[in-house]
């Protein structure tokens, strides 16, 4: 089983939107020219706080599929497993990403670091192979959920030894330099992470003639949801080296369903701010999980006083991730972003204004992913 060239992840929290999403993709080729294989992905956390099983997202993309008579390669991503939860995700999923951050070491030498996630690593692959059969499933590994990125030296020696664990990996996720918050824009030094997204494409292509690794071996980028500034950058080097990309999004959707529901109708954004007033609340327990990728300036909060006499523009405009706009409020975002789990216990609320308002969420969602995402790594198509 093979993924193409490019690849864009759509997460769903609530596995509402896969036809929303395909249909971002299906614009972005008829408009630039350019294919990604959709690949649906969920991690387990996240199934977890909604309370949902894999199964849910295989249904999500395989309907999609068929009511947009959708004929190309397609994948549903088991995301950041590890051995002790990847049993639920093996018959649902033909995407598996091995999250082995947990097993590198912060001293000693390269391979003291190193080596007990490689071994891990292939541990899990074998598992799943057993599972599934070799051949029956795409690997991605991912390394990014660390303090350090990985020097061109350590991503070398890390492929070589997964390929030495005979892991035909097509994806690898390494850690970059810089914040890679939730739904916010990259914080880092850009001139750094051209450098170092360049050195780790030129790594992968010299891994992939030395070590035996699968031609189609590419970057995949980890909390890719809106890090609108390195878009430029990544699809201008993966052009000049004929490279693959790999973006994985999730949470970017969510919060396009929360704007959704704001302008959608008076009743759907009163529920709109009732989830945000909660989560307001609640924000010490909401921000845990998310605790190293978010940066949340408290007091630049609105008070539930002054959002309760917003009207819908204003909500919609405070919450879109757009730069430009004086009203644009990352930290109100970045707590509506980790506020899911408020909107899955308002369920009998939720759910109902999702169906009832699809038309207008799902103008929200299209043109997120399309023109404010992809046309961003192809601007001059």
């Amino acid at each position: 089983m093979e993924i193409g060239k490019y690849s864009f992840g759509i997460g769903d929290r609530f596995a509402h939107e896969g036809v929303n999403q395909l249909k971002a993709l299906i614009e972005a080729e008829e408009r630039f020219g350019v294919h990604f294989d959709p690949v649906w992905n969920k991690s387990n956390r996240e199934h977890q706080i909604v309370g949902t099983e894999p199964a849910e997202t295989r249904r999500e993309a395989d309907e999609a599929v068929a009511a947009l008579g959708y004929k190309d390669r397609y994948f549903v991503d088991a995301d950041h497993i590890n051995l002790t939860n990847v049993d639920r995700f093996i018959e649902a999923s033909d995407f598996f990403t091995i999250d082995v951050a947990d097993y590198i070491g912060k001293t000693g030498t390269m391979e003291e670091r190193f080596l007990p996630a490689i071994k891990e690593a292939g541990r899990i692959y074998r598992h799943i192979a057993e599972c599934k059969g070799a051949g029956n499933f795409v690997t991605e590994v991912s390394m990014d959920e660390v303090d350090k990125a990985q020097t061109p030296e350590e991503l070398r020696y890390i492929l070589k030894e997964l390929a030495a664990e005979k892991i035909p990996l097509q994806t690898i996720a390494p850690k970059f330099t810089g914040r890679f918050n939730k739904g916010v824009d990259y914080r880092g030094d850009l001139a750094l992470f051209e450098k170092e997204f360049e050195q780790d494409l030129m790594v992968i292509a010299e891994a992939v003639k030395a070590y035996g690794l699968p031609a189609n071996l590419k970057l995949s980028i980890h909390s890719g949801s809106d890090k609108f500034s390195i878009y430029p950058i990544m699809g201008r080097l993966i052009r000049k080296h004929d490279a693959g990309i790999h973006i994985k999004t999730a949470g970017t959707t969510w919060l396009e369903e929360n704007i959704g529901l704001a302008v959608a109708d008076p009743a759907a954004l009163v529920l709109a701010k009732k989830i945000y007033v909660n989560a307001l609340g609640r924000m010490e327990e909401l921000a845990v999980p998310y605790a190293t990728v978010i940066d949340i300036d408290e007091s630049k909060l609105p008070l539930p006083e002054e959002v309760a006499g917003w009207d819908a523009d204003t909500y919609a405009r405070t919450l879109r991730h757009n730069q430009e706009d004086p009203l644009y409020n990352p930290s109100f975002r970045q707590l509506i972003h980790v506020s899911y789990k408020i909107a899955a216990e308002l369920g009998d609320e939720f759910y109902p204004a999702l169906e009832k308002h699809t038309d207008v969420i799902g103008e929200q969602i299209t043109a997120n992913l399309c023109e404010r995402h992809i046309k961003r790594l192809f601007p001059g198509k």
